[in-house]
């Protein structure tokens, strides 16, 4: 077989819950190659399930910070295996799962720096943190601390407009505030804290990665408007927190050049550049490209909802970050965290344990589910906060159980109903030139993305890989590489591939869900003001 001619590319990473993964994308935008590393599957001895460890608690969730790191060792050797050529690797960016944090130990960066290319990553850095299983985005065990970062900056409301976001118990200011008030000791001997993200960069770089602005609005402590650590949140969670973090930077700044370790292990060129990581909510705005007037709609583990924003209006709900490809402009974020293991948990249930079947209920009942409303929260929601799961018959009675079409039909449709109801609390509208861009594993299901398109009355795309984190980061690795803040994103991407038109409105869905919306509504609210109950 004939060798390939070299292709220049850039490597887009995502560190999210569950795997690692990678992609190369050419000069032309072009996606060649993808790789991953399943946790579950691929590091068993690390215990996890689904990426991660729920403690007794029931609201501790943490990961394995060397399982990250032993990741990343797995799939770069399966990439040299597989012949990849490194040295056409003119940058590379990527992206963490967001919230989660990272305590490196006194002396840690000592041995980032003095890094032996003859032996993995996870060999010389077993010993380089002060914390082995570090808090991620699914921890809700932190309400104490959230209500005192509130407390010391004059409300949640107060907090919201300083840093996007009113305190969430997997903000990462609050989970930094639980450590040191529960492990001082183990804090004092922190030297740096990162995300995910600035973690995952600072492997690649071989020192400490600073955090960006985008991913770093989504810790309680960076005020969004002026993009500096807020002083008055800093001091409310933890002593010395300022050094700890270093100083935040623009999302598209080259933050330095790969490591020794990765030119002599692997065959990277000297020349190649690390661009900041980011979270993968904002990677994924980058890899869809989203424009003003448009939805991005990630459908994974959580399910988020995001547009791109000029000016904003932080709320008590929703979240405010600074945008990732523009760092005049900003995002908005509202997170559901029943998402895709809520969607496979009904399929076990109510169609066999099968996709197939599942779509087939979709396509068996009809728009508005014949007046059944359902809400499935199997942990703790984050918008709006319910656990349990609450059926409604047409008139509006509590049932116990719907027949199996009906329930997943209720299930999906009341996914996509709190969607459009909470993102038109903050002012968000459907408008006649609104495109709604689907990514994450669901999207590869036409039936779920038609009832998408029937609840908000808009036309469903998806991009060509669900891996839109991936993507977004080797994306926003040329965006660096072209100059950043002085080069339009837009501009950059130009060559990439248009998003495919997946669904549109079905005849009359407007009217069913215009009225359905309300009462979808209402009930929300009624189960907020009754039930803070154990899951039926």
């Amino acid at each position: 077989m004939a060798e390939h001619a070299p292709r220049r590319c850039c490597l887009g990473w995502d560190f999210s819950t569950q795997q690692v993964k990678v992609v190369a994308v050419d000069a032309e935008l072009n996606v060649f190659y993808e790789e991953s590393v399943h946790f579950d599957r691929d590091l068993p001895e690390f215990g996890t399930q689904g990426g991660v460890h729920v403690h007794k608690d029931g609201l501790t969730v943490t990961s394995p910070v060397l399982m990250w790191v032993q990741a990343l060792d797995i799939i770069l050797e399966k990439m040299k295996a597989s012949g990849f050529d490194f040295s056409q690797v003119l940058a590379l960016s990527g992206a963490g799962q967001q919230h989660g944090s990272i305590y490196w130990k006194t002396g840690a960066q000592q041995a980032l720096t003095s890094l032996s290319p003859d032996l993995p990553l996870h060999q010389q850095l077993q010993d380089c943190f002060s914390i082995s299983d570090c808090p991620v985005w699914m921890d809700s065990s932190t309400t104490a601390q959230c209500r005192q970062l509130e407390a010391a900056v004059g409300g949640a409301q107060a907090l919201s407009c300083l840093t996007g976001s009113r305190a969430y118990e997997r903000f990462t200011g609050n989970q930094i505030a639980k450590i040191y008030q529960q492990n001082p000791e183990v804090y004092s001997h922190t030297e740096r804290i990162s995300l995910v993200s600035s973690f995952a960069a600072s492997l690649f770089l071989g020192s400490y990665s600073p955090i960006d602005y985008s991913d770093g609005s989504g810790m309680n402590l960076l005020q969004i408007q002026d993009k500096v650590w807020s002083q008055a949140c800093l001091g409310a969670c933890a002593p010395h927190l300022e050094e700890k973090l270093g100083p935040p930077v623009p999302s598209c700044s080259v933050v330095g050049a790969i490591s020794s370790y990765y030119i002599q292990r692997y065959g990277f060129p000297p020349g190649c550049k690390v661009v900041a990581f980011t979270g993968d909510n904002p990677a994924s705005l980058a890899g869809m490209r989203l424009e003003e007037g448009d939805i991005a709609v990630s459908l994974g583990t959580s399910d988020t909802l995001f547009l791109w924003l000029q000016e904003p209006r932080p709320a008590l709900e929703g979240h405010i970050f600074c945008n990732p490809v523009d760092s005049q402009h900003y995002m908005a974020l509202l997170c559901f965290k029943n998402g895709s293991l809520m969607r496979e948990k009904i399929r076990d249930k109510s169609a066999s344990r099968s996709w197939s079947k599942f779509s087939k209920a979709l396509q068996s009942t009809e728009m508005g589910n014949g007046g059944n409303l359902g809400f499935y929260f199997d942990v703790m929601e984050i918008t709006p906060e319910i656990i349990g799961c609450h059926r409604f018959n047409a008139e509006n009675h509590k049932v116990a159980a719907f027949p199996g079409d009906v329930e997943v039909r209720a299930l999906v449709e009341g996914q996509f109903m709190a969607k459009r109801i909470h993102a038109e609390g903050l002012g968000y509208r459907v408008m006649s030139k609104t495109k709604i861009l689907a990514t994450g594993g669901a999207s590869h299901n036409r039936d779920i993305l038609q009832v998408l398109a029937d609840v908000f009355g808009a036309p469903v795309y998806v991009i060509d890989t669900a891996n839109s984190a991936c993507v977004g980061s080797a994306y926003r690795a040329f965006h660096g590489l072209a100059g950043g803040r002085d080069v339009p994103f837009s501009e950059v991407v130009k060559l990439a591939p248009n998003p495919r038109l997946a669904a549109t409105p079905s005849l009359g869905a407007s009217q069913v869900y215009e009225a359905l919306l309300p009462q979808y509504a209402k009930l929300e609210q009624r189960i907020l003001s009754q039930t803070r109950g154990p899951l039926e």
